[in-house]
């Protein structure tokens, strides 16, 4: 990427300090690990508004269990514009991932401070509860509660002794009020995040302005066969589930690889596979496989579960085993980013000298569910070799100050432009 950290409005070293910051505080033999709801989780979010405090932020934590620091505007009543991310670590993971986000937002606020600029919109920065995958098996806790979308039942999910709804209580939420969380304040919300792919730094460009997020669906297909002895059922006579199962699999991958090569973003991914009774004697009875499949456009992801459930049906057929047919166990639609934001984010790039394209995220973050409430967007940065959810993952200081620079000034124009009439702002 380009040198560009000496020459920008934003102080590298602060940034890089509050992720450093960060970083030490995980379990000592599995870094870097800080997972929402364990003590290490709260030390770090401690850490953090200590961090929003310093820089002259009003800080709280609203129902939902999130971090937030206000900057107030000029004008009352004029709404919010928000920045941010999440803390919240998977075991193992690494430094960047959502962290980046949070310590640019933090970043902003410093250098509109040190600039001393006024927006007329309040500014919030926000660090999300929970967006990982958490104790409790569900993710991107804080921004639904924000959104007013926490599922009905998911206060009551259990880990151990503990619930859901203890555990945003330890975070310092408020579930009771939950219920009247939805914000119909925020304007407009932005997200910095690494890329977690190779795109970037591939190509050797400095941001990716995020122009949809992939609607993630979820397909579960059983098969059934016959437990029979491995030693002496003679091979014309198996009815295997596992050889049936394979057959899915490739074909799967086949078909994900010629969506691949169309318009839009598309991945599928066999991620869960089990077989019965799984002995080394026995001729599988049964199979399970769970599909990730992921589409930037919609009308993708419909063509692919009704080819899915004819590669299903094709092979009952052919092999004489039965497939249940494909059944749909989650499904998220597609967000794409809103059209006034992404193109401010173009023009931020522009006048920050950095270069951009746009692309499509393949894995899911809190924007998603901004974007229910808000004009929503994000920017990518890259990390080295696209690697993410490791130890190993990396971003240099300067990219993400760099991309600490496009939201700033991305922020400034918006803050002028939502001001304007609704015709003038489309």
């Amino acid at each position: 990427m380009k040198a560009h950290g000496t020459n920008l409005p934003v102080d590298p070293k602060r940034i890089s300090d509050t992720i450093k910051g960060l970083a030490r505080i995980t379990e000592p033999d599995r870094p870097y690990t800080r997972r929402a709801f364990t003590p290490l989780f709260l030390e770090g979010r401690a850490f953090l508004e200590q961090q929003f405090k310093s820089a002259g932020l009003e800080t709280r934590i609203d129902a939902a269990g999130n971090l937030i620091g206000r900057r107030k505007g000029r004008r009352s009543g004029l709404g919010t514009i928000m920045l941010g991310s999440h803390s919240d670590t998977v075991p193992e993971g690494g430094r960047f991932d959502g962290i980046a986000g949070v310590a640019t937002a933090l970043e902003v606020a410093q250098a509109l401070s040190d600039g001393d600029v006024r927006l007329d919109h309040d500014l919030e920065i926000v660090d999300f509860l929970a967006e990982e995958v958490s104790i409790f098996g569900v993710s991107c806790i804080g921004s639904r509660g924000m959104a007013g979308l926490i599922p009905d039942g998911w206060l009551s999910r259990t880990q151990g002794d503990l619930t859901l709804r203890q555990g945003i209580v330890e975070a310092g939420g408020d579930p009771s009020r939950l219920a009247g969380q939805k914000r119909s304040d925020i304007r407009a919300f932005l997200e910095l995040h690494i890329e977690q792919g190779p795109v970037l730094e591939t190509e050797t460009c400095d941001i990716g302005v995020v122009n949809a997020i992939a609607g993630i669906t979820r397909i579960e297909i059983l098969v059934e066969g016959q437990a029979d002895h491995a030693g002496t059922t003679p091979m014309g006579a198996r009815r295997d589930a596992l050889v049936a199962a394979s057959r899915l699999v490739v074909a799967i991958e086949k078909l994900a690889i010629e969506y691949s090569r169309g318009e839009g973003h598309f991945t599928a991914t066999v991620g869960e596979f089990s077989i019965e009774p799984n002995a080394a004697n026995v001729v599988p009875s049964r199979a399970r496989l769970l599909i990730d499949a992921r589409a930037e456009l919609r009308p993708d992801m419909d063509r692919f579960i009704r080819e899915v459930s004819e590669l299903a049906e094709w092979t009952a057929q052919a092999t004489g085993i039965g497939v249940t047919p494909p059944k749909i166990i989650s499904d998220n639609q597609p967000t794409p980013g809103d059209p006034l934001v992404l193109r401010l984010l173009d023009t931020a790039c522009e006048a920050t000298g950095a270069s951009h394209r746009r692309m499509a995220s393949g894995a899911g973050h809190d924007t998603a569910w901004m974007a229910r409430i808000t004009r929503s967007a994000m920017i990518f940065v890259a990390c080295r070799e696209g690697r993410s959810h490791t130890p190993d993952e990396w971003a240099e200081t300067d990219d993400i100050a760099l991309g600490a620079a496009v939201l700033l000034h991305a922020v400034i124009q918006l803050d002028a432009e939502l001001q304007k009439p609704i015709q003038e702002t489309v």
